[in-house]
């Protein structure tokens, strides 16, 4: 067996191992702050070698979706109410220069495809398939962004959404809010189709803030994990 043939198949396991993490701590079945332990990690996902396991790992750090801290090791990121507030009043600005650009810039082939997506998101939302109107969800906002055609802006958008995406999850599993996220990814589509750059701006920066007050409520009232302390000053 060849060296290239070795590296692609190592390459290929760490990336499915990551793919399998990620899920893992975008749906919340490893709480956050809890501490990543790799012997069960890699029972529970059927890994012989750790060598794959760390290096997602890695991955999943560089994303933030993982803290690496000293004496603890690689624990699932868990953000408080400061950081969740300062992480969403960036995002939506982020998510409306996105939209503005790509409602400029977004070819009619990638409406479409765009559209299809959404269509498939909704029929998830009919059978209350939360885990993949997720995926759907993620793709539409990933695609909105990668057609704004500015590298800067999707690189910077992409390291700060990772650390929200558990949290983002989270916010669907109230049956009226989920409704309402759904009626606004509609209007979004309507947006785009029309190209009303300041529209879609506008929706989305409702939306993703929708989000943030979303998440608080749930922080302060203890549905998704008891908060740090925030910092006076």
């Amino acid at each position: 067996m060849s060296a290239e043939i070795v590296e692609m198949s190592r390459l290929a396991q760490h990336e499915q191992v990551a793919a399998r993490l990620r899920t893992l701590l975008v749906e919340g079945r490893i709480a956050p702050g809890a501490k990543l332990n790799e012997r069960e990690l890699c029972e529970q996902l059927h890994i012989s070698s750790r060598t794959p396991l760390r290096e997602a790992i890695k991955l999943l750090a560089a994303e933030g979706l993982v803290d690496l801290l000293p004496n603890r090791g690689a624990v699932a990121v868990q953000l408080s109410e400061d950081d969740v507030r300062h992480l969403f009043e960036l995002l939506a600005e982020l998510e409306g220069l996105s939209g503005a650009l790509a409602a400029e810039r977004m070819l009619d082939a990638e409406i479409a495809e765009l559209r299809a997506l959404h269509y498939e998101m909704m029929a998830c939302h009919a059978r209350r398939d939360l885990s993949g109107y997720y995926r759907l969800n993620a793709q539409i906002h990933s695609a909105i962004n990668a057609a704004a055609g500015n590298p800067v802006l999707a690189q910077t958008y992409a390291r700060l959404n990772a650390r929200v995406q558990s949290l983002r999850f989270r916010t669907n599993q109230d049956e009226a809010k989920w409704a309402r996220a759904l009626a606004e990814h509609q209007q979004m589509v309507e947006a785009l189709g029309a190209r009303d750059g300041q529209g879609l701006r506008a929706i989305l920066v409702a939306h993703v803030l929708a989000k943030r007050d979303t998440v608080l409520a749930l922080m302060r009232a203890g549905e998704i994990y008891p908060t740090k302390k925030t910092r006076k000053g």
